[in-house]
């Protein structure tokens, strides 16, 4: 029995199949390794911890600076006052710094955010208990929601911005990189090379058609959201261009460089994972990324995807133009032409 199960067909592939897997160490960690380092960082990002720290923007003065609520079973609430001026809550808001403004007039505490933003509705809930008393914000005991509406404030304004520049990281990722790595491991790379074909112009044509799609892309995804949600570019339309195409050509430059030495699809899928994940999870695409430790938060702005998420939001939400946006601009184009040279330089076609 034991024989014949050896010499079985199906038995002789499978087990081919198993040698061939462990004798790839990189599919091993890039499918079992790594998404557990990341459930690891993601688990310490978002385990509880013991104080939950909001900050909440006062317009005018305050006496207040910190309000800690102990609760023993759900951590405790550490609420945070900021006296600002108007202005300076606004932009904090729409940055995702803050999620909900008090002011005090005629005796009542007014509470502004976004009712559409569950993270603002559940800090009013949590603050209007603490607020609620004669000893809060002087002695103010009656309270008023005022819902903020106005472009920029609301959550979709700080979600679409977001969404754009993921869809280039991902179509770059994706549309450029993987394209390159399979044309390899099926060997076209190698007869295409074969041709009269100058090989720059094969990656300078890959690029341009994604960069192509990309306008495209993210011209419908603007134009449903200015449909159905109103939203507008309230700042210079030429430097949201630029941004734009400098984010393009930084995440095609590292497109390039991912794929450049990779011959294997399993190898290749770990590697754009690997960089497009943390970066979607961290900067900022879905929630603010100041959710986030302290410590970990200027690394995380360093980040391609963060900085072209921040310079569209402050271009279509605060009214940015070049002034404000040239850094990241010039941040993201050298990106892209420093990991296309280095890219090039060990780019293997066979």
């Amino acid at each position: 029995m034991i024989e014949r199960i050896s010499h079985n067909q199906l038995f002789q592939l499978i087990l081919a199949n198993i040698r061939e897997l462990i004798r790839e160490p990189g599919v091993l960690f890039w499918g079992i390794i790594f998404p557990i380092l990341m459930s690891l960082g993601l688990g310490v990002a978002f385990t509880r911890k013991k104080d939950v720290v909001t900050n909440i923007g006062v317009i005018g003065q305050t006496h207040f600076r910190k309000i800690t609520v102990p609760d023993d079973k759900l951590g405790n609430n550490t609420f945070i006052f900021q006296s600002l001026t108007w202005k300076e809550a606004m932009i904090k808001l729409k940055r995702g710094n803050l999620n909900l403004i008090l002011e005090e007039k005629n005796g009542a505490v007014q509470y502004h955010f976004d009712p559409m933003n569950p993270d603002a509705q559940l800090t009013y809930l949590k603050l209007a208990r603490v607020l609620n008393t004669p000893t809060s914000l002087g002695k103010a005991t009656n309270s008023e929601i005022l819902p903020l509406k106005v472009n920029g404030t609301r959550y979709i304004d700080f979600l679409i911005p977001g969404l754009i520049a993921m869809g280039v990281m991902m179509s770059c990722m994706w549309g450029v990189s993987y394209a390159i790595i399979e044309r390899r491991s099926k060997k076209l790379l190698r007869r295409m090379v074969a041709t009269p074909m100058k090989r720059s112009n094969f990656l300078i044509a890959l690029i341009t058609v994604r960069v192509m799609m990309n306008f495209v892309e993210a011209g419908l995804l603007f134009l449903f959201a200015w449909l159905a949600f109103n939203i507008t570019v309230q700042g210079n339309v030429a430097a949201l261009f630029a941004l734009f195409i400098a984010g393009n050509f930084a995440f095609a430059g590292i497109a390039i460089f991912i794929s450049s030495h990779t011959a294997k699809t399993e190898v290749g899928n770990g590697l754009i994972n690997a960089l497009s994940m943390p970066m979607m999870v961290l900067s900022g695409v879905f929630f603010s990324y100041h959710n986030f430790p302290e410590w970990s938060i200027p690394v995380i702005q360093k980040f391609p995807l963060t900085m072209m998420a921040d310079g569209i939001r402050s271009i279509m939400t605060e009214g940015a133009g070049f002034a404000e946006t040239v850094l990241p601009i010039a941040i993201l184009a050298s990106t892209g032409l420093i990991f296309f040279v280095a890219g090039m330089k060990i780019f293997r076609w066979h």
